[in-house]
């Protein structure tokens, strides 16, 4: 990827970012350091992008959606000044939001705007706000509680959220267990019974008040931990990242070298459709192989295949890159090649074994990949992953297209976020 030349397109960044216009009302001045539009030069993008800066010091921030104002809603999975949602606006129209104001006192990961509501979801429950014509939320104090009481075990229990055309809310009940072991042992429980309320995604109506989860059908299942989710309008599907599973090598050092335990299993892409099971704890997807993989608990010892009936991945990435941010781009800004594709956010590795911090982009054509994935947008870590000789800088979490067809992009290491637009010369 080529660094471009940054400073030649600011003007037309600065202009293009003026449409992020917005009403003012029951908003606050910023008291963050971003005053004006800031190149992120460290952020390595294609010729003709522009990365910047729109809002600094908003830590844990995870999954974002714009107004066709141009608002920017910011889920937070922390509390800022006891508020989990920011609203950012930019008043005069510099490119930089300059007001902001906070609102819902829970904290959490999804994030959507659909037939004039806001939906946002804590680590357990759903909510909407009404907006107006506008997309301004009426009354922010007073939501309405859509779904309560999914589980949360307080790992991997982020419920991102989906909403379809027909009215339906989908929704990633996560499971914190690897591998659903019987106690005390390597082996595997069959049926695994955790299924029955996590590992998959469950669907809900996105107009009925006071749902449990078992008031939702379980859509999908075989999933352990899916937080990047979208609707693909082109298909009329469901598409989901998956993070695989890790503890091979702690477990079954005579089937799996630490070596192999950082680069398996894969992270994969999935088209859902209902009824749909992905295989997970039975079976494991390796991209070296191209071939589903029995898992060790239920006898698989790396190289033999099971899961016939499983769903195959439509896209499959390298071993514990945190894909958290799926978005379907229909935007215009950008170049024809990335119309209906699907960039994908990478959280990254930040143990021993970094890796990732990225933005990746998968070509899409008749709603199916028609490629492997690319680089997008790089250096987030702002470190040599190699040789880290400091500490991660951003870690990529959400994205958001705005009404222009920009690209936002939220850190939810050090609450930044990123805006990429395209400069044309």
């Amino acid at each position: 990827m080529q660094k471009i030349a940054r400073t030649a397109y600011l003007s037309a960044v600065v202009a293009g970012l003026g449409s992020l216009l917005a009403f003012t009302d029951g908003l606050v001045p910023f008291s963050e350091s971003v005053q004006s539009p800031k190149i992120a030069a460290a952020i390595k993008v294609p010729t003709g992008f522009v990365t910047t800066i729109v809002a600094e010091d908003l830590p844990g921030a995870r999954h974002m959606v714009v107004s066709k104002g141009g608002d920017l809603f910011v889920k937070l999975s922390k509390l800022k000044d006891g508020k989990g949602i920011y609203r950012l606006s930019d008043t005069n129209g510099d490119g930089v939001p300059d007001a902001k104001t906070g609102f819902g006192d829970y904290k959490g990961t999804g994030i959507f705007i659909k037939n004039g509501y806001l939906y946002a979801s804590s680590n357990s429950e759903i909510f909407r706000y009404k907006l107006n014509e506008k997309e301004e939320v009426i009354d922010s104090e007073k939501p309405e509680r859509l779904v309560s009481g999914m589980v949360d075990t307080g790992r991997d229990n982020s419920k991102s959220i989906a909403l379809d055309d027909q009215g339906n809310i989908y929704v990633n009940i996560g499971s914190s267990n690897e591998a659903c072991r019987e106690t005390g042992t390597g082996k595997g429980m069959m049926p695994c019974p955790l299924l029955d309320t996590v590992g998959g995604i469950w669907r809900f109506k996105a107009d009925q008040l006071n749902q449990t989860q078992k008031d939702g059908f379980r859509f999908a299942t075989g999933l352990k931990n899916t937080v990047g989710l979208d609707w693909n309008r082109k298909t009329n599907s469901l598409f989901v990242l998956h993070h695989g599973r890790g503890q091979f090598h702690d477990f079954y050092p005579d089937f799996f070298t630490p070596q192999q335990s950082a680069v398996l299993p894969s992270e994969t892409m999935y088209e859902l459709h209902e009824g749909a099971d992905a295989g997970w704890p039975y079976v494991y997807y390796d991209h070296f192989q191209k071939k589903k993989i029995l898992s060790p608990e239920y006898g698989g010892d790396g190289k033999k295949t099971g899961g016939e009936k499983a769903l195959n991945p439509v896209a499959a990435f390298p071993a514990h890159l945190g894909p958290n941010g799926l978005l379907f781009y229909t935007g215009k800004m950008f170049p024809a090649k990335y119309r209906d594709g699907a960039f994908v956010a990478f959280h990254g590795q930040n143990s021993d074994m970094k890796k990732g911090y990225f933005v990746a982009f998968i070509p899409f054509k008749n709603g199916k990949p028609a490629g492997p994935y690319e680089v997008f947008a790089d250096n987030f870590a702002g470190i040599d992953l190699a040789k880290p000789s400091g500490p991660v800088q951003h870690r990529p979490c959400g994205l958001a297209q705005g009404p222009d067809g920009s690209l936002y992009v939220s850190d939810d290491l050090n609450g930044t976020i990123f805006r990429i637009a395209y400069a044309k010369k």
